[in-house]
């Protein structure tokens, strides 16, 4: 079984996908962090190599192609990443969504503690954070449309779609697991 998860800003992807995981005995790949780190070893912000990508689509294709390779050659994992889903097809397409202010004040408070998210230089309101949020959607689904006809976002693309807004770690962990207990039947 290979789980595919992506989703809003916010909505607890890598919390649940943790524990997800855990729970399932899978191994987990999360192509956000090797975007960050790929990021910091240029010297930029995940913003900055976001909008960089816009013109050097090397910045997604290679990322892609380990991903593509993963979905042809292993089974038993769970992968987070925007194109994910399009790109491992036979997986178990999950997508998570929230408000975005739900999502911008959750990992708001995730940036006041220690910023290991490369995400921005600094930030100093969730409505900041909103913004940025907004652009970096933005700048996701400008680069998969360009790079592969295809809208990262588009709800119709997935399996499961749950709604976090209103939902503990916990119990999106639950509902995800009750519908994936469904696909194994």
């Amino acid at each position: 079984m290979i789980i595919t998860i992506t989703g809003d800003l916010g909505s607890g992807k890598s919390t649940v996908g943790k524990m997800l995981a855990k729970e399932l005995e899978l191994e987990r790949y999360y192509i956000g962090q090797i975007r960050r780190d790929a990021a910091k070893k240029m010297g930029m912000t995940l913003e900055e190599y976001n909008k960089y990508g816009e013109t050097h689509p090397e910045t997604d294709i290679d990322v892609d192609n380990y991903q593509k390779k993963l979905g042809q050659e292993k089974d038993n994992f769970l992968i987070e990443g925007r194109t994910s889903w399009f790109l491992i097809p036979h997986s178990i397409k999950l997508y998570f969504e929230v408000d975005p202010r739900e999502g911008a004040k959750r990992v708001f408070k995730e940036l006041q503690g220690e910023n290991v998210r490369n995400e921005v230089a600094s930030v100093s309101s969730v409505e900041e954070l909103m913004k940025i949020h907004k652009k970096r959607n933005d700048s996701d689904n400008y680069r998969y449309k360009k790079y592969y006809g295809k809208d990262c976002y588009d709800k119709k693309n997935f399996d499961f779609i749950i709604d976090t807004t209103n939902l503990t770690p916990q119990e999106a962990l639950e509902k995800t697991l009750e519908y994936i207990k469904t696909k194994q039947s």
